[in-house]
Formats: C-alpha cells, sequence, structure tokens
C-alpha cells in the first residue's frame, strides 16, 4: 500500500505531535511497532510483557496479552502475579485456509493453545492460553504454511472478510481472491514483524519503511468486507469500508461502495454508538484497491487522534459530514463514485448441511456453538482435513465450511463426522444464527459472561419458543460480555450485552439481514427479568404475525420498539 505522496508520514498532518492522545505518541515512538517487544520475550521472571507500551504495540502483531480472570482473585490473595497468557489472532482473508493448513493450527492448538482453538466473529482463527514462551514457536508455525497474524489487531486495516458460501454467486471465486489482494495491499509494511518473530536481521532500505501509515499508523482500527448478495453473512454495514458485489451478464461488473459502520459503543457515553455503513456509490471492479487506498487516507488524515473514543472512521463521517467526506474519498481516488447499483440481501446466516455448486463440488456447513473447537471437534475435523482436498472456510457467524468436497469423497467425510458427531445437524434454528464473542474468562474488557453462558441462555429461549409453536423460526441472537460489540450485536433481532456478572442490556429490532439496527429495551437486567420480556413478546409475535414476517421486523411493527431510521442510534 502506497501513499500518492510516497513521502514517509512520520506525523500525523492534522495535529503537532505534543497535541495528540498518549497512543499516538507512544505509535510514533515505537520504531515501526518495534519497541521494546524482542527484549520482554526473554524477561523470566514474569510471564507478561513488561512494558505496557509492548502490550499494546503487540496487538499490531496479532496478540493479546490476557489473564485468567477466573484464576485473579485467588492469585491476589496468594501475593502471585496474574495468571498470564496471550490471544494470538490468525490473518486469514475471507476466513479460507488449506487441509495442511488446517492440521498445522490443530498441532499448534494442541501443543500451545490449552487443545482448542476458537473461530472468530471475523472469519479467523484465535489461539488462547498461549504462554510467552510458546508465542514464537506458533507465529513460527504458523508461517511453516504461509499464515500470519500481521495487522490482526492494532490500529490498521484488520482482517478482511467475505461471503464464504460458494453457493451464493458465481463470483465467489473472483471476490475471494479480490479480498485476499486488498488484505495483503493493506496491512503494514514494517519488518518488525519479521525481525521480532522470524528473526531476520534489520536492513536499511532507502524508501519510507511504511509509505502509507507512516509512524503513527492509523486512529483506529479498520475493518473492510465484502459481500455477495443475497447473502450478507459478513454484515457488511458493520464495516468500515464494505464493497457490495455486482454482476450482470458478462460477469462482476463491480461494487457498491459502503463506509462508516462499527459496532462499538461505551455505556453512559452518548457520544458513542453503533452506526450502519452508509451507502456512497459504485466502483468497477479494477478500481476497488484505489478506492480502498482513498477511504484508508481520508480516515487517516482526518480520524480523531487525540480521543480514542472518537477515533473511529463512523465518527469522522458524522462530524465532517457524509458529502464532505465522499468528495474527499473521490479527490484522493481520482474519479467519482458512479450510481449505486440495485441489489437485494435476503439473509446474514449461514446455510446448513450439503450443497452443490455448478462446477460439481459439494460444500458442507457444520455447526460450530460460539466457533468453539474443543478437542472433540478438533479430532473430527483433523480425520477430516487428512482426507479432504479442498478448502474449509470460516464463516462470520463463527461456523465452518468443508468446501470443494469431490463427489467421490463425500461418503469418508459423512463417516468421520457421523462416527464423531452423530448430532452434529440437530441444533436448533435459533442456536443456528447464535453468536457469541469470548469474554470472561480471558478478555480483559469483559464485564459479563458471553459464550460459556449463551449455551445456557439458548436452553430457555428454546422452551419459550417451543411452547408459542415458534421452534423453527430463524430468529437471529448475539451476545456479548461488554458494549464493545465484537459479536455485532447491535443488528442481531435480540441482543444482550453485558453491563455486569449476570446483568445485560437487552435489545430488540434488528433487521434479519443485517440491515437494521435494534433499540435497547432493558437495561442492567438479570435472567429471569430477560426471560420475562421476551416470552411476553414472542408470545405476541407467535399470535399476532403476519405470513413471512421476521421477529425483529414485528417487534417494530407492533411498537414494542421505535425503529432506528438514521443508520445511527445515540444511547436513547
Amino acid at each position: 500500500m502506497t501513499d500518492a505522496t510516497a513521502v514517509d508520514r512520520s506525523r500525523d498532518l492534522s495535529q503537532p505531535l505534543d497535541r495528540l492522545g498518549p497512543d499516538e505518541r507512544m505509535k510514533d515512538r515505537s520504531d515501526y511497532l518495534r519497541g521494546t517487544i524482542a527484549t520482554g520475550l526473554l524477561d523470566r521472571i514474569t510471564g507478561a510483557v513488561p512494558s505496557a507500551d509492548d502490550v499494546k504495540l503487540m496487538k499490531f502483531h496479532g496478540i493479546y496479552q490476557q489473564d485468567d480472570r477466573d484464576l485473579r482473585d485467588e492469585r491476589r490473595r496468594q501475593k502471585l502475579e496474574p495468571a498470564y497468557q496471550f490471544m494470538i489472532r490468525v490473518r486469514l482473508p475471507g476466513g479460507v485456509c488449506t487441509p495442511a493448513q488446517w492440521l498445522k493450527l490443530d498441532e499448534l492448538a494442541r501443543a500451545h493453545g490449552g487443545e482448542t482453538l476458537r473461530i472468530t466473529t471475523r472469519q479467523t482463527f484465535q489461539f488462547h492460553w498461549v504462554l510467552k514462551d510458546s508465542l514464537r514457536p506458533v507465529i513460527q508455525g504458523l508461517h511453516e504454511t504461509l499464515l500470519d497474524t500481521v495487522a490482526a489487531c492494532g490500529d490498521d486495516s484488520r482482517g478482511v472478510m467475505c461471503t464464504v458460501d460458494p453457493q451464493g454467486s458465481r463470483f465467489h471465486a473472483e471476490v475471494a481472491a479480490l479480498a485476499k489482494r486488498v488484505s495483503d495491499h493493506v496491512i503494514p509494511k514494517t519488518r518488525a514483524y519479521h525481525e521480532i518473530w522470524y528473526g531476520s536481521e534489520r536492513v536499511a532500505g532507502s524508501g519510507p519503511e511504511e509509505p502509507f501509515y507512516g509512524r503513527t499508523y492509523m486512529p483506529r482500527k479498520f475493518k473492510i468486507g465484502f459481500a455477495l448478495p443475497p447473502s450478507n453473512d459478513i454484515d457488511v454495514y458493520a464495516q468500515d469500508l464494505g464493497f457490495i458485489a455486482i454482476g450482470g451478464s458478462e460477469g462482476l461488473e463491480g461494487f457498491n461502495v459502503v463506509i462508516g459502520g462499527g459496532m462499538g459503543r461505551t455505556d453512559q457515553a452518548p457520544e458513542t454508538y453503533p452506526r450502519l455503513a452508509s451507502l456512497i456509490g459504485f466502483v468497477p471492479a479494477e478500481r476497488v484497491i484505489a478506492c480502498a487506498d482513498a477511504v484508508m487516507t481520508v480516515q487517516r488524515d482526518y480520524g480523531d487522534r487525540k480521543d480514542r473514543q472518537r477515533a473511529r472512521f463512523k465518527y469522522t463521517i458524522d462530524d465532517k459530514g457524509l458529502d464532505w467526506i465522499k468528495a474527499e474519498i473521490e479527490r484522493h481516488m481520482g474519479t467519482p463514485f458512479a450510481a449505486a447499483r440495485a441489489f437485494r440481501f435476503t439473509s446474514n446466516g449461514d446455510s446448513f448441511g450439503w450443497n452443490t455448486t455448478p462446477d460439481g463440488r459439494h460444500h458442507r456447513t457444520l455447526v460450530i456453538e460460539s466457533g468453539r473447537l474443543t478437542l472433540a471437534l478438533l479430532d473430527a475435523l483433523r480425520d477430516v482435513a487428512r482426507v479432504h482436498r479442498g478448502t474449509f472456510r470460516l464463516t462470520a457467524n463463527q461456523n465452518l465450511i468443508v468446501a470443494g468436497v469431490r463427489t467421490e469423497d463425500r461418503p469418508a467425510i459423512d463417516a468421520i463426522l457421523a462416527e464423531h458427531f452423530p448430532e452434529i445437524d440437530a441444533a436448533s434454528p435459533v442456536r443456528r444464527n447464535a453468536i457469541s464473542c469470548v469474554a470472561l474468562p480471558t478478555c480483559g474488557l469483559a464485564m459479563a459472561e458471553s459464550e460459556r453462558y449463551l449455551p445456557r441462555l439458548l436452553d430457555k429461549i428454546e422452551t419459550i419458543l417451543a411452547a408459542n409453536g415458534l421452534s423453527d423460526e430463524p430468529i437471529t441472537v448475539r451476545m456479548s460480555g461488554c458494549p464493545n460489540g465484537c459479536s455485532r450485536p447491535y443488528i442481531a433481532e435480540i441482543a444482550l450485552t453485558g453491563r455486569a456478572p449476570g446483568k445485560y442490556n437487552l435489545y430488540l429490532g434488528g433487521g434479519f439481514h443485517g440491515e437494521r439496527l435494534n433499540r435497547m429495551v432493558m437495561e442492567n437486567a438479570g435472567e429471569p427479568a430477560i426471560l420475562e420480556a421476551l416470552a411476553e413478546v414472542l408470545g405476541r409475535y407467535a399470535r399476532e404475525r403476519q405470513p413471512g414476517e421476521r421477529f425483529g421486523d414485528f417487534t417494530i411493527r407492533a411498537g414494542v420498539v421505535r425503529e432506528v431510521t438514521e443508520g445511527r442510534f445515540f444511547n436513547d
């Protein structure tokens, strides 16, 4: 990725360094993300990386320092340091990996990741429970199969998402390849990653080390995704930059462009809010990378570098005005957007079971509850990977597609799955449409349970659905352990975000295919109150719904919640 001026952006153009926020100053002095990480990894006195700055810088390398919060109080009483461990997130554009890569991921998870892997809501893998001494072995092991963790976190362009359902569009392979090109294009160019994790020597160069990002990178994380109608499985309106594929009789024509989506918010901070991305026009396929460069340039130059709570692109757009932002993007792109083309989404869920595409290949979508690959699932999928000759595809709903299966290989894969999981297809529609963040015990931001609690809550929601004859109704349910929205809760038909142990905000009214924000109907509520509220509104839905009416649409028509009409809501 190169800046049009090809100069090293050593400072944010709009502000003197001493007037920027502390994270901006930290990035500036980090020597392009090197910091003192290499030295901190050698410290044997602690299980942590000692420098607070290095902890932040390691996010750019795809690594979060965490501790086991289940043990925190007991270790404090024993005057021990927290039980430090690390989460490692893989960069996996479009969620596609080969069987060889799967087997390496499996090997590393068993050796260093507590015998578990997790599929994230951004179509990639996370290793949890990794100890400091295992960081280099994991990252070097990934490198053996051409995988890395570059820019999987941090103030840069995060992993690029892409619709994974191969039957969704005949342009699927073309768009997936473009998503990979964009991902490779927008990651940081610093050699710090190679030096720290692969042991490469630092080599002086004649040009700027970060010709686009400069020394201070982006103001905050920046998310890009590609959607192929009619599937909105990646929730394109939740992306900072979204490309919606448009095809014609001659093939892929280009993309509608949406900008400014984002789910994060802070409780009791009305200046923060979720926002759906705004549609600004159409670009031909050959202009996608130029468009990505232009959009990121505008956010790089005008994003808030003083207040991190207001540093996401959505706030830049709302502060500057959508028309002004669009014009600035067009100026950097060197051409105006064409008028947006017609398109239609029908779902943001996954298509389960076996499906066959016109090329004669078969694709098997498996339900992975909360994306958690337990040891039993790892055993089964390791056996699948040993006979599979296609790819594995991770969905944005934390499920898994065994893709590109040849007809002669189907019986073997079916036999493996039947042996390990005879009831793998038994998940109810509400479970198939439910996702959660990790939350406790590893996430330092979590205020309440999510992954560990959602299955138990779904048991009780299923009872309510059954009592009202709604067991076959696909309703989207999403849970986050805090307001930050990693599970994209604010566009779900039913959503819960954690406020405190056992306490959640309840939201209703999102769109079934991710086109509408929901609204909060209960604040800081416990399970009995939440279930009582859901029983009442689901009962009304069963009695009063119109033919084909989705639950979220019903809550608005029936007046349970007011529709969000501006693509964003404030804390009202």
